[in-house]
């Protein structure tokens, strides 16, 4: 089943590494949510929203991304890197998942190195991170969502 990632990464590239990983794992179109560009997510049979944790949620231009484009009733999965504390997550995600009718199929996180603000002063946080051991869990967790939805259709 074809699968868009609709994400925002910057700073160090954390959450990018994140799905590079998942995409080995199985087929995947990433999409840069700040890139202008035209994308139909109703082609697709699932799609992930992923952004790094900016201020305690996810990136603004990622959920208006999804405010605007995330068809009723697909299935969807969220992914995001964090320095410090994983704040509300994907909180405001998920409230567009149910307002769309959109069944939510999971949700990975990892540390990611962090710069930012007085961070920096200190020479970063989660250093190393993401690791290999968090890139495993990212593609295993993306071959689970792959099974879900091979349930899904087989029922």
């Amino acid at each position: 089943m074809k699968t868009a990632v609709c994400y925002y990464s910057r700073h160090h590239g954390n959450t990018l590494k994140v799905l590079q990983a998942m995409a080995d794992a199985g087929e995947i179109d990433l999409i840069d949510v700040t890139k202008p560009k035209t994308a139909s997510l109703a082609d697709y049979g699932c799609v992930g929203f992923a952004s790094g944790i900016y201020g305690f949620e996810f990136q603004k231009a990622v959920v208006e991304f999804a405010r605007r484009q995330l068809p009723q009733g697909k299935p969807v999965f969220f992914v995001y890197t964090y320095g410090g504390a994983k704040g509300t997550g994907a909180k405001a995600m998920a409230e567009i998942a149910a307002q769309k009718n959109c069944p939510v199929l999971g949700e990975f996180s990892c540390k990611g190195f962090d710069t930012f603000g007085p961070f920096k002063l200190v020479g970063g946080i989660a250093k190393g991170h993401p690791d290999e051991q968090d890139l495993s869990n990212a593609r295993r967790f993306y071959r689970d969502v792959q099974n879900k939805l091979e349930n899904e259709v087989q029922t």
